[in-house]
């Protein structure tokens, strides 16, 4: 065993052999996608791994090569780009730099590398295709079926004071054409206004889900792009497609807003083997009823599907149409421009089985999922002709065991499908999905069966990249409820809620959540995406809209919802190592600041807030917002303490984007903020923030808050803290104010909002209150996450007394509330941290935290560089860790409390130091297993 006297240096041996076994190249992207098929940029870039059994492993070379086609790549010759081997230890966004790349063309690619152990062999050829890069390739038409055509359709009133229950059916659409032999390739390209399920010959061309992003549509339209080579014959073929409603028609009219009727641009681009191509546009030609069997069709309301309207074949060639069928319609475009989606769609990413099924006096019966779920119900049942099914979608349930449905407000939540014959039918909806753990099942005759029911769940593809276990039940099940959370609130956006009628990308909700939601899931390419979301929905002052896409539009003038633009963009560079968002969004950031200091600043203190510190837990079980005055922060408080993170953060922009000039803009008003901040609201005696003299002028204030705030709040404290406004040398005292607070007033439970939960688990752990951090998330009793757990929450509450609040705003699927949580398991608990100096995870930072009272922590995070493993446990009063560093990175370690280190297994530990009751190392990459002295 090894003494921590010993130190292992870290060598660097340059062109020693090793087999391709012991290092390779692996997890090849292209856009943070694998083998992508649609890329739309001219200069993709490229990303791997590296994978080793050795250690202390590091690139100091690369070579790309990209070829049209495999067979020369593989030999070598005709080479589009060969990069050589470029000196350098990236392996993360590197920008295509060959031949210009051609529209709608597939191209094949590899890597190696050469490390300090040797050089690696090539990595498994790779492939990508480009998209419509040239908007004049364009040749098809929107078409669909304007207005309404069936009795009983609503296309809502925009004039109207009142939301409309809006109802419209699907559209069919379809096209015979002929293809010749020696295909080549085939790819479809494909823009649904409204959501879409598309056929070739029968056959369903994608597993995608919808088959559409939610957009603001006058600024952007997403198409999608799939090869269907496989899918054409010789001969006469046939293209359907079902058009839903989706997000495109609106759900309530006025209210959430639309943008007309569902419509579709397709192009179906055939290349042969001898160089010809041939198009398949969408057009006039094309055939269309909206007399089919899905006659409605909302994700607020649910589906309804009659059997009797089924179009057998409709989807296939040698279909006759009948008086059902009309000329499709030529309608207008939706006016936004066409973009290559850059994110993957939805999916079912799981199928779970109800635990229970329980019959009620009227006759009908309770289905439990035995999970608060999102995404709709597969059945096998036997139907009575005519005599319509019913689903009826909730969240939880009544005392008396019926369906608590208050707080979907006007969503009906409810799918109907009505049989054509008396026998068993197989069905799920398409165009509608439900946050659900309970279904009320009407109108079957007989008791079924569990297993032929199955929950279908749903979110955007990705991966799972994190696991995170505790020797503690309580954490463990709010790790749960906040993974089940996260993932059914992601629908091609981040929205607060998946069950009432709302479901939007509130920016609030994201600001720190999507920080701590990237070490569960892989889920850059959705923030992404939703970055030009926020963008697209700003108006031309530059004012950015609280809900992105703006399907409501909210300019609330606040600081606090918008940070979420700034902090989301961070948040990729960070955890992805991707700098494209602050590259793209950074004009659009620089104008909104100038914007609010212009118009919603005084004398340097911000003095607009919309919301508040969001849903603190109030005094009263039945309140959604508390009333006592002192347990709100001011609004000033509140924009300027986050205004000023956002200048620090837009000084970091500033210098990765190249405008080093605005850096001293940015610090320059940093700083008049800070004393005028303090000036106007520290109480230097008492160390404490909040009116210290102070009368609200009450401009820009919502008409739900009062001109009056508290002293002292643990939000406005914390947040000056952490976030670098309190004056030196008083640091400790705010944080012994926050903590007198914390224990004092509130019994060690969380006293805060949307605002203050953001910083405050990380805020008490990095000033030495790691024990009250660990209180308050194992807390069971009101207000705690694990009071939710106690008291059935299988996701996370909208309120902390969402048992008990109001039912117009207790949703029991919101992830608003976990604020900083999820980061402080993975961060604080586990270790597991990117180096503020670094991007992506190149070097890594672990500070675990042992706290007492928990035996263990086990935590894995597959990181863009590669997985980090953190597994703590003790041990005959020490403590055993073990750590696994990727190849291609490095971390610095600091473990307090801890006196020595003796090492089971070094890959390459070096520079260990003990001192002031700490150890420091660095770690080469590799595995470690070593012992903790206390």
């Amino acid at each position: 065993m090894k003494k921590v006297l010993f130190v292992a240096v870290c060598a660097a041996w340059l062109g020693f052999a090793c087999s391709t076994s012991k290092v390779k190249v692996d997890e090849l992207r292209v856009e943070l996608r694998e083998n992508p098929v649609g890329v739309g940029t001219a200069h993709p870039r490229f990303m791997w791994q590296i994978e080793s059994e050795k250690s202390n492993v590091n690139q100091v070379a690369y070579q790309i090569q990209v070829a049209a086609s495999a067979q020369e790549l593989e030999k070598g010759k005709n080479l589009l780009w060969d990069s050589g081997f470029v000196n350098s230890d990236t392996s993360l966004f590197i920008a295509y730099g060959g031949s210009p790349l051609q529209s709608a063309t597939e191209y094949f690619w590899r890597v190696r590398v050469k490390t300090n152990k040797g050089r690696t062999a090539w990595s498994e050829t790779e492939n990508f295709a480009t998209a419509l890069l040239d908007s004049a390739a364009w040749k098809a038409e929107w078409i669909g079926i304007a207005g309404a055509t069936n009795p009983g359709e609503e296309l809502g009133d925009s004039t109207s004071k009142k939301g409309i229950l809006t109802r419209l059916a699907a559209r069919y659409l379809r096209k015979e054409f002929p293809v010749k032999e020696g295909v080549k390739r085939a790819v479809l390209y494909i823009c649904p206004g409204g959501s879409a399920k598309s056929y070739l010959n029968g056959e369903q061309i994608t597993e995608d889900v919808f088959e559409s992003m939610p957009t603001h549509a006058p600024a952007t339209m997403y198409y999608n792009s799939y090869d269907v080579t496989k899918l054409l014959g010789l001969g006469n073929n046939t293209i359907g497609v079902i058009l839903g409603n989706g997000r495109f028609f609106p759900m309530r009219n006025p209210g959430i807003r639309g943008f007309g009727v569902p419509r579709l641009l397709a192009q179906l681009e055939i290349e042969y083997k001898d160089g010809t191509k041939e198009l398949v546009v969408t057009d006039t030609t094309w055939q269309a009823t909206a007399r089919g069997p899905i006659v409605a069709n909302n994700e607020f309301d649910g589906e309804e599907y009659n059997a009797f309207n089924e179009l057998p074949g409709w989807n296939k060639t040698g279909y006759e149409t009948n008086y059902k069928w009309m000329a499709a319609q030529k309608l207008p475009a939706p006016g936004g421009k066409l973009v290559a989606q850059p994110n993957e769609n939805i999916r079912i990413m799981e199928e779970i089985k109800p635990v229970a099924i329980m019959e009620r006096p009227n006759g009908n019966y309770i289905l439990d999922m035995g999970q608060n779920m999102v995404g709709w119900l597969h059945v096998k049942l036997k139907g009575q002709i005519k005599k319509p099914i019913t689903f009826r979608f909730a969240e939880t349930l009544q005392p008396d065991g019926s369906l608590f449905t208050a707080n979907l407000r006007s969503a009906k939540a409810t799918d109907t499908y009505i049989p054509a014959w008396d026998a068993e039918f197989e069905w799920e909806p398409n165009f509608t999905y439900h946050g659900f753990r309970y279904v009320e099942i009407s109108g079957l005759s007989y008791k079924p069966a569990l297993h032929v029911f199955t929950g279908k769940v749903i979110y955007d593809k990705m991966e799972t990249t994190g696991e995170f276990e505790t020797s503690n039940p309580v954490i463990n099940q709010i790790y749960k409820n906040a993974y089940w959370g996260i993932r059914g609130n992601y629908r091609g956006m981040p929205t607060d809620c998946p069950q009432r009628d709302e479901r939007l990308g509130w920016l609030g909700d994201r600001t720190t959540g999507a920080l701590g939601e990237s070490f569960i899931f892989d889920n850059a390419l959705l923030y992404k995406k939703w970055l030009q979301d926020i963008y697209d929905s700003r108006d031309a002052q530059g004012r950015i809209s609280d809900v992105s896409p703006r399907t409501w539009t909210v300019y609330g003038d606040d600081v606090t919802w918008p940070a979420a633009y700034f902090y989301v963009a961070d948040m990729l560079y960070r955890q992805f190592g991707d700098k494209s968002g602050i590259e793209t969004h950074y004009q659009a950031m620089r104008k909104w600041m100038h914007y609010m200091q212009q118009n919603c600043m005084e004398d340097n203190v911000i003095i607009t807030d919309r919301y508040g510190d969001w849903c603190m837990p109030p005094e009263s079980p039945e309140l959604i917002h508390s009333k006592d005055p002192s347990r709100k922060t001011r609004p000033e408080i509140l924009g300027t303490t986050v205004y000023y993170s956002l200048l620090q953060m837009m000084s970091q922009f500033a210098q990765l984007t190249g405008n080093e000039a605005d850096v001293a803009e940015y610090q320059a008003l940093a700083a008049k903020m800070k004393e005028s901040y303090n000036k106007k609201f520290f109480n230097y005696e008492t160390a404490q923030y909040g009116n210290n003299g102070m009368k609200s002028s009450g401009k820009g204030l919502a008409p739900v808050l009062t001109p009056q705030f508290g002293d002292n709040t643990v939000t406005g404290n914390i947040l000056s803290l952490r976030l670098g406004l309190v004056p030196e040398g008083y640091e400790g005292k705010v944080f012994q104010n926050i903590v007198d607070k914390t224990v004092g007033e509130f019994d060690g439970h969380v006293s805060v909002g949307v605002l203050g939960i953001q910083h405050l688990m990380r805020g008490l752990t990095e000033h030495g209150a790691q024990d009250l951090a660990y209180k308050i998330a194992t807390n069971e009793t009101y207000p705690s996450w694990g009071y939710m757990a106690k008291k059935g929450a299988t996701t996370i509450w909208e309120l902390w007394n969402g048992d008990t609040g109001a039912p117009n705003m207790n949703s029991g699927n919101h992830v608003m509330l976990l604020g900083d949580l999820v980061i402080w398991f993975y961060e604080d608990l586990a270790g597991i941290r990117n180096d503020p100096q670094s991007a992506g995870f190149k070097k890594i930072q672990m500070e675990p935290v042992f706290i007492d009272g928990l035996d263990y922590v086990k935590a894995s995070y597959k990181s863009v560089s590669g997985e980090i493993k953190s597994h703590w446990k003790r041990e005959d009063g020490n403590i055993e860790w073990k750590v696994t560093i990727p190849a291609n990175t490095s971390a610095t370690v600091k473990l307090a409390g801890i006196s020595g280190v003796d090492f089971k297994k070094d890959a390459g530990a070096s520079e260990i130091k003990t001192a002031d009751g700490a150890t420091t190392m660095n770690l080469c990459s590799g595995e470690y297993e070593m012992i903790l002295k206390k």
